[in-house]
């Protein structure tokens, strides 16, 4: 087989699962980071309709999933005194399965790591493509020759920015911040939410969301001091807890923070060069990413072991069966601001008062049935997997042990890990054991709002970055 050592840059969700399919089909993959590990925490992140599910049941990792799940209940709307106006019902908004970003990047790196180089603590500063490979120069690692490059790496991706023409993403209206709050701070399982015109506060467990109304703005993403100062003016003077959750994220190790934003791009792939996940086709908030980013890296690994690494082949097969279904995800993010942040209190009001109504109204299920039927908007391949290929997990690896016991390090925060792929006839290897980025039915509900408005009255161990 052609083309079998294969750089992917970024290990958050995409990254990981497309390591894991590749190292499944024989490909040697290399995983670059530019954080110095995994990052924890993270929003609460869903999977829904049953292409979905079906990728994390091939992949072995459905029973995991579920056991790690949030278990998150109803979402209550709050006033600034914190009396109850309305209610998310859970089983309208959640998907099937609801996770954290960085429990489900923990997982999915595990599962990845047999067979699978990774690099933590380094990045990419240029590609160079020759007639057989491509030339890659890092901040720390000596260069390397491979055969291709995956940008998994997020809205900034370096590997988009060195290999495709300039491409501006399509701001939707607001920023947010995503941070863990103490346990007095916390909600048990159910959430509180928080809106005043143009901004929102959200906790849901311990993880707490902070959203607001914006045109772009100028603003240093590495620079985190800056972005707290830009959410603490944004919510100063504010009710309800926004004080203690002003607090919090000051404190918090894991604040992160980002614009809601979409990537319309001409074409997924440059030559040897290709995107997987939200460095190509980020959705927006509701546009079911983190679902996207696992599907397209299932669909790239097996155009890739279908066209036997014939990269040209592989790479226009996945274009043509993910393009249809990139579109109708990020067609569920269209309106998410109106459902997050309304900027008038009469939209507020009228978007409180359908909260407050919908488990009495017979079309209740239909808002869940067309966010399932959008997720759903894909037939997936049964790829040649006739190798049978057996992932031999390496003690240091088995569930159980913290993620941190599993980093090598060398000099400074540069970090690897490798094992081999041993071959094993007829097995098959099965590991077992919001309001925010995804709520796809939130959106499809915020629509459904307007309308009826309209007739009636974010060591290895959110939000994708790099």
């Amino acid at each position: 087989m052609r083309n079998q050592n294969i750089l992917i840059s970024g290990a958050g969700v995409a990254g990981p699962a497309l390591a894991y399919w590749l190292a499944r089909y024989g490909f040697r993959p290399t995983v670059v980071e530019r954080a110095p590990a995994l990052r924890p925490g993270g929003q609460a992140v869903d999977f829904r309709g049953a292409p979905q599910l079906d990728v994390l049941d091939r992949m072995g990792m459905l029973p995991t999933v579920r056991a790690a799940a949030t278990g998150m209940g109803d979402i209550v709307i709050v006033n600034a005194a914190g009396r109850r106006l309305s209610s998310l019902p859970a089983e309208v908004f959640g998907g099937e399965v609801e996770i954290l970003r960085g429990d489900l990047s923990r997982i999915l790196y595990e599962a990845s790591l047999p067979g699978t180089e990774y690099i933590f603590g380094d990045s990419i500063t240029t590609l160079t493509e020759t007639g057989d490979g491509v030339h890659v120069t890092f901040e720390r690692s000596p260069t390397r020759t491979f055969d291709l490059v995956v940008g998994a790496d997020g809205v900034r991706s370096k590997v988009r920015e060195l290999a495709f023409p300039p491409v501006e993403p399509v701001h939707l209206g607001l920023y947010g911040a995503i941070f863990t709050v103490p346990d007095e701070l916390g909600t048990g399982s159910q959430g509180r939410m928080y809106s005043v015109p143009g901004r929102c506060a959200t906790i849901q467990g311990t993880r707490a969301s902070l959203d607001f109304a914006s045109p772009p703005l100028d603003y240093d993403h590495r620079d985190p001091a800056a972005q707290r100062a830009l959410i603490s003016r944004a919510f100063d003077g504010l009710g309800w807890r926004v004080p203690e959750l002003l607090a919090a994220m000051d404190e918090a190790v894991d604040f992160y923070f980002a614009p809601a934003c979409q990537l319309v791009l001409d074409r997924y792939a440059a030559g040897r060069v290709v995107l997987v996940g939200d460095a190509g086709y980020a959705p927006g908030p509701g546009g079911m990413g983190t679902g996207l980013g696992v599907i397209g890296a299932y669909v790239l690994a097996g155009e890739l072991t279908s066209a036997r690494g014939d990269h040209r082949a592989a790479f226009s097969a996945y274009e043509t069966l993910m393009r249809p279904y990139i579109a109708t995800c990020q067609s569920q993010a269209k309106g998410a601001d109106k459902y997050l942040v309304p900027q008038k209190r009469s939209q507020i009001w009228t978007r409180n008062q359908m909260m407050r109504l919908l488990p009495y109204m017979p079309g209740k299920n239909m808002i869940k049935r067309m966010t399932e039927r959008a997720a759903s908007a894909i037939t997936l391949k049964n790829y040649n997997d006739s190798s049978n290929l057996h992932i031999t997990t390496p003690a240091a690896a088995h569930r159980g042990v913290p993620a941190a016991a599993h980093v090598s390090a060398h000099t400074d925060v540069h970090t690897r890990a490798r094992t081999d792929v041993h071959a094993r006839a007829n097995a098959d290897r099965r590991l077992t054991s919001t309001p925010h980025a995804d709520s796809a039915t939130a959106t499809a509900t915020a629509n459904a709002s307007a309308s009826a408005s309209a007739t009636a009255t974010p060591p290895r161990v959110a939000l994708s970055g790099h």
